[in-house]
């Protein structure tokens, strides 16, 4: 008996981690679930590949010690974390110059170190001001907040060139978007989900503080081994018709059926799909005003992580460099050394339309821009174009201009008859991580199980 024989409980459309999540909980409770996956892989935004020889994640890697539903996820799985390498001096390059820092605090001018700390102080304590059930639109500000764009604050409560140019690189590192495109309700509503943005850039004690042996890819791939047959790839959705006791959803010619439906894909793939009764106007307008990040993830691997034996700990951030935000990748000190970092926001945008060699030799320009000669000669480079990834178009997470949160955002997490909304964007705490997916997927199969027991 295949799929289309049977009438489902529950249809999930999306296998990344939101998806899965979803699918393995109300699995666990007796219900028959059937996954539609447009891809032919599962995973979403994390992602399995390769670099000479050694396996890597082109998609999500990191974890932080506060991203609790990935790390039980995880063990649960039988995948082992190990820290991010930190040992040595960081670089910062600001405005074409090179310096290097061992401290959380980059080397800017004492001014500007000053407004900085002044700035975390006032986005941490104004962040704290949300309300703590992930709706910013009720906060006593949010109109206030949401009626400009982070870019605007900043040229008003920013004075010292350098602290602008530290919070615009951080934009650009966390949403992968200009703040010129970010409503500052937004990004204060990205902070208080990731608990502080010290949280969010730190390595120790932060959210890039550890990663996964082996790659973090495998968590999604074992949960589908659980779920088996329950999940089928190169399942592109086309069509969800809902009626007043049953949804069908269309993929490929087929017509499968069951009772309730979760969607688990990005806003911005939601918005394509076709409803025979039309979403509610507020919910089909903020999926059409969420777009994706835009972000090309690059590895280069070496002879040898020659960056650890100079004291460096490869990592950099930059404020005008195409490959702005680097780490290293390399598994240890004796073996094949790997950088691996991001061309993000409009670095992303200009990069990808070029082709793949020029992205290469700039990438190798930048490298040696901030680690010497030693760097012009990679053995190996991968990239991965999330803004050309046709079933994510972009990453790492959706984000909202000015307005968008006030007008629509109340209908983010709220069901539409029988469908029901997951993804790391509806996510209360860490929206745009994996944890932020799992925690959605968890959401969304106990409203389905709650429906389906009221």
């Amino acid at each position: 008996m295949n799929h289309t024989d049977l009438e489902q409980d529950v249809i999930i459309v999306g296998a990344g981690l939101a998806g899965l999540k979803a699918a393995l909980e109300l699995q666990k409770s007796g219900k028959r679930v059937l996954v539609l996956e447009a891809r032919d892989r599962v995973g979403g935004r994390s992602m399995p590949g390769e670099i000479a020889g050694q396996t890597i994640d082109l998609g999500g890697q990191w974890v932080g010690p506060q991203q609790t539903l990935l790390l039980e996820q995880a063990a649960t799985l039988g995948v082992k974390t190990m820290p991010q390498y930190t040992a040595g001096a960081s670089i910062l390059s600001m405005d074409g110059k090179r310096s290097t820092y061992t401290s959380d605090i980059p080397k800017l001018p004492f001014l500007s170190l000053m407004e900085l700390a002044l700035l975390e102080r006032r986005w941490n304590k104004e962040m704290q001001s949300l309300p703590t059930t992930a709706e910013p639109w009720l906060a006593a500000k949010a109109e206030q907040w949401d009626s400009q764009t982070l870019e605007s604050w900043i040229l008003s409560h920013v004075h010292t060139r350098g602290a602008r140019e530290f919070a615009r690189t951080i934009t650009r590192a966390v949403l992968c978007a200009e703040p010129r495109q970010v409503s500052y309700l937004c990004f204060l509503e990205y902070l208080r989900q990731g608990k502080s943005l010290e949280t969010l850039i730190a390595t120790e004690g932060g959210a890039q503080q550890d990663k996964f042996v082996g790659g973090a890819w495998q968590i999604p791939q074992r949960m589908a081994e659980q779920l088996g047959d329950a999940v089928l790839l190169n399942s592109p959705v086309q069509a969800v018709e809902q009626h007043h006791d049953s949804v069908t959803v269309i993929s490929n010619g087929v017509r499968y059926h069951a009772y309730h439906l979760i969607m688990a894909v990005p806003p911005v793939l939601a918005a394509k799909i076709q409803f025979n009764q039309p979403l509610p106007s507020k919910r089909s307008a903020l999926l059409e005003r969420m777009p994706m990040g835009s972000v090309i993830k690059i590895h280069m691997a070496y002879e040898k992580p020659f960056w650890r034996h100079r004291g460096l700990n490869g990592a950099v951030v930059s404020n005008d460099r195409a490959f702005n935000v680097v780490f290293d990748q390399s598994l240890d000190d004796d073996g094949m050394g790997v950088l691996v970092g991001f061309m993000d926001a409009d670095h992303a945008i200009a990069m990808s339309g070029k082709d793949e060699a020029t992205r290469r030799q700039q990438a190798i320009t930048d490298l040696v821009h901030y680690f010497g000669p030693e760097a012009a000669n990679p053995i190996a480079y991968v990239e991965q174009d999330w803004t050309a990834e046709p079933w994510s178009r972009g990453c790492y997470v959706a984000h909202t201009a000015p307005g968008v949160i006030t007008s629509f955002g109340d209908t983010l997490r709220e069901p539409c008859g029988r469908i029901h909304w997951a993804g790391t964007e509806t996510a209360t705490e860490w929206c745009g991580y994996l944890d932020g997916a799992l925690q959605s997927g968890i959401r969304a199969a106990r409203e389905v199980i709650n429906r389906q027991q009221g």
